[in-house]
């Protein structure tokens, strides 16, 4: 039986929403479903608030669900309540909904990975204690299972039994990455969970500690003296990790992929390390690109754990990055399907549907606006910016200013200022941009301060009633055609 859905929108969205939702009833592959728009009395569906709604909506007229604007803000659980039917936020813009309903409307599960990080500090010599701690919580904060004590050659690391026992009275899982066999011999009877990186040479080490060494080519590149130490630990029965190693680009980086390969199939059940630092921080690219293609290789070749490294400022949020590939990689792969609409976490730079309204649909959104209040769109022809007195488009946004006439506005001269800067921004990056929400940079995105925004703007109108008050004691008539306003000013 087709459902019955009933989609709440505002008087500009109301005629683009039907265009859209008969689109996608057309569509023979999406499931049956019969619907209503309800145009709740707003101009702007954003503007909807779950209050509103429960004074306007004064029944469902038998729907199975009630869809709202993805932007509407608020609790609407007390909808549900009032109701008796589910209550659900569409997509943000209204152009997402064939996306919304070839998900069903259900949020990929990305609960779930099966690669774990170690996170390597890799100056911890020169770090105090506290120091140390302070990275390892920043790195587990950011998706990191185990921390790695980053070890350098001939520099003393005298405290390192106390940084161990102290990260392991903070339940942190800890590694230590050295090649010295006293440095791994202290770790291990300190606590260290895990011991990098140990080689045919220098296995007997695991053998006087508890620790589960990750062990390494004795010579680079030789496969045969990994599969001995594999072997080894294999008869002895001691847990292990194997790594062969990921050489940089145009230092072997393709034959190290092909070793990684026999190694797995060679042997298809033991636990496999890949060090991906020798790309991220060694490839002036950015890092989430990187990661993206690296945890899509990790999947097919079933590799169990990354170290990864967060030294190189173009590599800051590497670790958060390859927190985010390995659990989409992972969810494509269960699912059998390529790693796309999991997650937007990897597409900083651009967006795959940046442009969703083409100049022409902002033109005839243009010719319904009645109010002085501005709004701002952007196609892949440029910037828009209009109301009620005309549509103006650029790609500068200094050549708007001379339409926008808020020469004696200081607030919202400012408030424009900001918004087309990022327009602008979104359209040099082939980004999504939408009117007083803040641009999406994947890893990198953060909320806006809508309080912030709120005070401006109350700041604004205070300044604006003052204004007219001393217009109307010197007696001057107040021009009520001032284009003063933004599109969050419209009810």
């Amino acid at each position: 039986m087709a459902e019955n859905l009933l989609f709440l929108t505002g008087k500009l969205a109301e005629s683009s929403l039907k265009k859209v939702l008969d689109e996608v009833q057309s569509n023979p592959k999406t499931p049956a479903f019969k619907y209503r728009i309800q145009q709740i009395g707003v101009s702007v569906a954003a503007l909807m608030t779950p209050d509103l709604i429960a004074r306007r909506l004064k029944e469902t007229g038998g729907a199975d669900k009630i869809i709202l604007p993805g932007l509407c803000l608020g609790d609407i659980s007390a909808l549900e309540t009032l109701y008796g039917v589910p209550v659900v936020r569409g997509p943000a813009d209204l152009k997402d909904l064939p996306q919304y309903f070839g998900q069903a409307g259900i949020t990929p599960d990305l609960s779930q990975y099966s690669v774990k990080i170690f996170a390597e500090i890799v100056d911890a010599p020169f770090l105090g204690v506290d120091a140390i701690v302070a990275k390892a919580q920043q790195y587990q904060a950011q998706g990191a299972n185990v921390i790695d004590l980053g070890c350098l050659p001939a520099v003393p690391f005298p405290h390192l039994v106390d940084v161990i026992k102290q990260l392991k009275q903070l339940d942190f899982k800890v590694s230590v990455d050295s090649l010295n066999s006293d440095d791994l011999l202290k770790a291990g009877h300190a606590g260290a969970d895990f011991l990098l990186s140990l080689t045919e040479k220098t296995l007997w080490v695991a053998h006087e500690v508890a620790a589960t060494p990750v062990l390494i080519p004795a010579k680079p590149h030789s496969l045969a003296s990994l599969y001995r130490a594999i072997e080894a630990c294999l008869t002895a029965g001691k847990a292990f990790i194997a790594d062969p190693i990921l050489d940089p680009i145009h230092f072997g980086l393709t034959n190290s992929i092909v070793r990684y390969q026999k190694l797995r199939k060679k042997y298809p059940a033991i636990q496999i390390m890949m060090g991906i630092g020798n790309l991220t921080e060694l490839t002036d690219a950015d890092t989430t690109g990187i990661n993206a293609l690296l945890f899509g290789l990790i999947s097919e070749l079933n590799v169990n754990a990354v170290l990864a490294t967060s030294v190189s400022p173009h590599a800051v949020n590497a670790i958060l990055e390859a927190d985010i590939a390995r659990r989409i990689m992972h969810a494509a792969k269960l699912d059998s399907r390529l790693p796309r609409g999991y997650s937007n976490g990897l597409l900083g730079l651009h967006d795959r549907r940046p442009f969703t309204y083409s100049a022409d649909e902002v033109k005839a959104i243009a010719a319904l606006i009645k109010d002085p209040s501005f709004r701002i769109q952007v196609s892949s022809d440029g910037v828009h910016v209009y109301n009620r007195d005309g549509l103006h488009s650029a790609t500068d946004p200094f050549d708007l200013y001379p339409h926008l006439k808020v020469d004696d506005d200081a607030s919202h001269a400012f408030y424009l200022g900001v918004e087309l800067a990022r327009a602008q921004i979104a359209w040099q990056l082939n980004k999504r941009y939408v009117q007083d929400q803040s641009m999406e940079w994947g890893v990198r995105s953060q909320d806006i301060d809508t309080l912030g925004k709120a005070s401006h703007r109350t700041a604004s109108l205070q300044e604006k009633a003052a204004k007219l008050k001393q217009k109307a004691a010197a007696g001057i008539e107040a021009d009520d055609n001032s284009p003063a306003g933004s599109k969050q000013d419209s009810a």
